[in-house]
């Protein structure tokens, strides 16, 4: 095989994963119509055609997807050796792509990330927001972050932080239209700001510890959202009562712009948790990363970012 095949396999393999030209010129850092160009040129030198190309998106061919599956071994294995360059260099270097949810990125990630691009200026964050949790592999991802560690048996999870506690909040203004709830069952009678998860149908039923149990309760939702920032919003402004990661509300609770609800009934819920295959070899700039924000997140750690 000709050596100069290997940037546009490579290319092929990122625009299998988005099924677009657009979004993987985007990140090849080309405009779409060299991505194209070059696509159909790996297609002449194989002979055969890779991809169904419509208007709406791109999709790989039986035959293309058997050549990205033979094909990806050894891309693994290239990015293997530049890892293995990388690594021998003086400091962590190199893109850094992690997949989390929005919620943890506030949590975890973005308190800190400044001071952690001041120690490692040569890597490059990339945070990938979801709320659904993807194939790191596919993805092209060295890491994701969930809550707990209950993962596929070839992953591996490192805590970061200790438990996290959802707490459930009103303003004052709708406690002093609505009242307040008794017990979680209470929530029914009282208008909610409920968040939707991507990929679901029905809103998300909220969690609180009775008897030493966590319980699921449904709630009667003035407002539906996928997005936590909009739904605490609406919380601020009398729209209903919510329910959040305690650290991103407690500056609000405490200073009375929110009012705590049922918080004899917080639950709290295991670590977030970082991930990634056990099977990979862990790059430097991961695991710079992983340690950054595990001592940032040690109990007697300072809290705090960077000014």
């Amino acid at each position: 095989m000709s050596s100069d095949l290997l940037p546009a396999i490579a290319a092929f393999a990122r625009v299998a994963h988005h099924a677009s030209f657009t979004r993987a010129a985007a990140e090849l850092g080309v405009s779409p119509s060299a991505l194209s160009q070059s696509m159909r040129n790996l297609e002449r030198r194989l002979g055969v055609r890779l991809l169904d190309r419509t208007t709406r998106r791109v999709g790989v061919t039986q035959i293309g997807q058997r050549f990205l599956d033979d094909a990806r071994p050894g891309l693994d294995a290239l990015s293997h050796a530049m890892d293995t360059v990388t690594e021998s260099r003086e400091s962590p270097a190199g893109l850094l792509r992690i997949n989390l949810a929005r919620v943890v990125a506030d949590v975890i990630v973005l308190p800190h990330l400044a001071a952690f691009t001041a120690a490692y200026p040569e890597v490059v964050v990339d945070l990938h927001c979801d709320n659904t949790f993807l194939d790191l592999i596919d993805g092209g991802f060295d890491a994701g972050f969930r809550i707990g560690e209950s993962l596929a048996k070839d992953m591996v999870a490192v805590p970061i932080g200790g438990p996290q506690r959802i707490a459930t909040f009103a303003s004052p203004g709708y406690v002093a239209r609505h009242g307040l709830p008794r017990t979680p069952a209470d929530l029914l009678d009282h208008r909610c700001v409920s968040i939707r998860l991507a990929n679901e149908r029905s809103v998300m039923l909220w969690d609180f510890e009775q008897d030493g149990r966590i319980v699921e309760v449904e709630t009667t939702p003035a407002l539906i959202s996928n997005d936590g920032d909009v739904l605490l919003s609406a919380a601020r402004a009398g729209v209903g009562i919510g329910c959040h990661f305690e650290p991103l509300v407690r500056e609000d609770l405490d200073a009375g712009r929110l009012v705590p609800v049922l918080e004899d009934y917080w639950p709290t819920f295991e670590a977030f948790h970082v991930y990634y295959p056990s099977r990979m070899h862990m790059p430097r700039k991961l695991r710079v990363f992983i340690d950054f924000l595990r001592e940032r997140h040690a109990p007697d750690a300072t809290r705090g970012a960077m000014p």
